[in-house]
């Protein structure tokens, strides 16, 4: 595994978690491959899951404009990559 700590897969794991991890696979790999061997991240990741799946299921009849999707993810992604 290359240089893909905590830190780092904490920054992408929301996206990763919905599929929306939109760069490169590599990076993709790295993330996956430290959340399976680490407890901490792993237990980050199901809850994230949980999260995202009631959500989904809260809101499957109802579905947001194609641009205001757009723009949330965008805003999110501004906001994420942000220095904390």
């Amino acid at each position: 595994m290359s240089d893909c700590g905590c830190e780092k897969a904490r920054v992408d794991l929301e996206a990763f978690v919905r599929g929306e991890l939109d760069y490169c696979q590599t990076a993709q790999a790295e993330i996956r491959e430290h959340i399976d061997n680490c407890p901490g991240c792993q237990d980050e990741a199901t809850v994230a899951r949980t999260l995202t799946d009631a959500v989904h299921r809260a809101c499957s009849d109802e579905a947001a404009p194609t641009d205001l999707r757009t723009r949330v993810i965008a805003t999110l992604r501004d906001v994420q990559a942000e220095p904390h």
